[in-house]
């Protein structure tokens, strides 16, 4: 089920930063972290509509910026690249299950040339793994959750440096949430201002149309 959400900016000073939202692969926290959402020139009191599709969809790419065709995926499967059976080419496809239920594993199955592989959640990239050796895979763990935080000079799509990420701290849960409103607050130029401050407004739950705040 999709989750819908609306981000509104009631910060003076929000406008002039990029919000962004992304998730953490729990498989890989070693790896950097890829802009899933990124925000821009967001007025005060304006919004901007999200949504999370509870899909994911896992799609294969090489150095030369060529890709497969994007597959759905779930937490459990095994995919591969391997030789297509008609002797021309390779495919991406899924193989099974994989050695945990809580993950996703794609194998580079060729017998040379590493391959990058993308996870991709809406359409927009939300996680990568490059170069991945012949037989060696690459495995993805998502929880039902999005961070968020206000950053300059991030691209939708690209991955975030350690230092930007070090200062997203703010955690949104979605678990039974059918939508809600992101509210930022704080910031501004004053020496005395606050920090961005990202909260969850007006949530109605799966099941139910009782909102609370």
């Amino acid at each position: 089920m999709d989750v819908r959400l609306k981000f509104i900016n009631r910060s003076y000073d929000g406008h002039r930063r990029e919000i962004v939202l992304f998730q953490k692969n729990l498989a890989a926290v070693e790896d950097l972290v890829t802009a899933w959402k990124v925000i821009r020139y967001c007025g005060y009191e304006w919004s901007h509509p999200i949504v999370y599709p509870a899909g994911l969809e896992v799609a294969s790419s090489d150095d030369d910026g060529n890709y497969s065709p994007r597959i759905p995926a779930t937490h459990g499967q095994m995919l591969a690249v391997v030789p297509n059976p008609t002797g021309r080419g390779r495919q991406l496809a899924i193989r099974g299950k994989s050695t945990s239920p809580l993950e996703i594993q794609v194998l580079n199955g060729l017998s040379r040339g590493a391959l990058n592989f993308n996870v991709f959640r809406g359409g927009r990239i939300l996680s990568r793994k490059s170069s991945v050796a012949p037989l060696q895979k690459a495995v993805f763990r998502f929880a039902p959750v999005l961070w968020i935080g206000a950053a300059s000079q991030v691209a939708q799509g690209e991955e975030i440096d350690a230092a930007t990420i070090g200062g997203m701290n703010t955690q949104l849960p979605l678990p039974g949430i059918a939508s809600a409103d992101i509210v930022m607050s704080g910031g501004g130029p004053d020496p005395d201002a606050t920090a961005y401050v990202f909260t969850m407004e007006n949530i109605v739950t799966v099941g139910s149309q009782r909102v609370r705040s």
